[in-house]
């Protein structure tokens, strides 16, 4: 059988059956085992794709997406996130959009604790937004900045989704980690520049307003009560790995350890908060490995039966420059984001993108910043992107949608801004890696 079309039997009821709504796990699970039964020669061939699978379940590299849920649930279920904000709020006084830079101050500390781009959007939302508006912030500045922020959960470790990507490209995790630092940080200064910008040309769509004063010697307080303890949970995710004192999977234990012990030490953890924080941690992880599952399996039928290799080749063949196609496979991505949601989008698309990024000759971590920017970016597209529907969800009430539209527009120019500098300059990926592992 003809390379493409194996693809398209295998690519069609897939997507038929995701946009039926069945759940993308069981989407998976039933195109791979009818394909294996088909193509791989019957029960035998089922039979070798769960043993496969198995296998690949059962490495330690996926133990952080667990650890990571941990941390996340802990940290916002024990108050501690609401500690950073207030703190923030002291912090930044009385800087003309101050609370917009709190978004943003406030979505890449949360993403160095959560790797949950979802819940800062629900918990920033839910605490920003009404005040902003109370205060007399117009849309653009009270929604946009939490949006684009949020998303950087993606790209400041500890990030689930970049575990993820790793394990289905089969990157190392540890690199991969460290690689996404310097973009997610260039993202968050963009974000920045932009709102400082705004605020500056059209002062009315954040007004100044009258708040305490707060002391040096208060602020330094509230930092070093809330703030500093935060970056020995940094340490112990990203630090021990930069000295190479753990492996990814061990750094994603001790992060969670820390996180726990932290919420300890300021009383904020009973046994109902910690019990619901396991649940909750198990459930998602539950979830996230069943896709991934699926994903794995699916991307080995693809390999087995032909189908990557002929599509790769077919690619290789196409008269554009290697440059021009990979930028082709970033701007798809964003595309299926303003219709699907993120693991979806890379469970389908990694097993065919990345064999062809390595067949050209690019850095594979490299290509994968790249996808996880464009992910986030599709996730805050209109007309569909997830985290849209989340800030509609915790936004006041009358909020329209073509409000929550408008608003996230200039973060997604930000957005593309970051691949475009990432694209062309790849030692922004490149140099931190090689200054740690090489």
């Amino acid at each position: 059988m003809d390379w493409w079309l194996t693809l398209l039997l295998l690519m069609g009821p897939l997507l038929l059956l995701m946009m039926l709504g069945m759940p993308v796990a069981f989407a998976f699970l039933v195109v791979n085992l009818v394909g294996a039964y088909v193509l791989l020669g019957g029960m035998s061939g089922v039979e070798q794709l769960v043993i496969n699978t198995t296998g690949a379940l059962t490495s330690f590299t996926l133990v952080p997406i667990a650890m990571f849920m941990i941390m996340g649930e802990v940290m916002f279920r024990s108050g501690i996130a609401n500690d950073l904000l207030d703190t923030l709020d002291k912090w930044f006084g009385k800087l003309r959009g101050r609370l917009a830079f709190m978004a943003v101050g406030g979505g890449v500390l949360f993403s160095t604790l959560t790797g949950n781009s979802m819940g800062s959007i629900a918990l920033l939302g839910s605490s920003l937004v009404p005040e902003m508006e109370k205060r007399g912030y117009q849309k653009p500045m009270s929604l946009g900045p939490i949006l684009g922020s949020a998303g950087l959960a993606i790209m400041i470790p500890p990030s689930s989704l970049a575990v993820v990507l790793g394990v289905v490209a089969e990157l190392p995790i540890g690199r991969l980690l460290i690689a996404i630092i310097l973009p997610g940080l260039l993202m968050a200064v963009l974000y920045t520049a932009y709102i400082l910008g705004r605020c500056t040309l059209q002062p009315e769509v954040a007004p100044s307003f009258d708040v305490a004063p707060t002391s040096v010697r208060v602020k330094l307080e509230a930092g070093a009560r809330n703030i500093l303890p935060i970056g020995i949970i940094v340490f112990a995710v990203v630090g021990v790995i930069f000295l190479g004192l753990a492996t990814p999977t061990e750094a994603a234990a001790s992060g969670a350890v820390a996180t726990v012990l932290l919420a300890l030490f300021k009383r904020r953890l009973s046994f109902d908060i910690f019990k619901s924080s396991m649940f909750e941690s198990a459930a998602i992880s539950v979830m996230v490995l069943l896709i991934v599952a699926g994903a794995i399996a699916f991307t080995q039928l693809l390999s087995f039966t032909g189908a990557t290799f002929g599509l790769m080749d077919a690619v290789l063949g196409l008269p554009f420059d290697d440059k021009t196609i990979v930028l082709a496979m970033v701007l798809t991505i964003v595309v299926l984001g303003m219709f699907m949601g993120p693991l979806p989008i890379m469970m389908i698309t990694l097993p065919i993108f990345v064999p062809v990024v390595e067949q050209f000759g690019f850095d594979p971590l490299w290509f994968s910043v790249l996808f996880l920017i464009a992910i986030e970016t599709g996730s805050t597209s209109p007309p569909l992107g997830a985290a849209l529907f989340v800030m509609k969800a915790v936004a006041p009430e009358g909020t329209r949608m073509g409000s929550i539209y408008k608003s996230a527009l200039p973060f997604l120019v930000c957005d593309f801004l970051a691949i475009g500098i990432v694209f062309a300059f790849p030692e922004i990926v490149t140099w931190p890696v090689g200054l740690m592992f090489d």
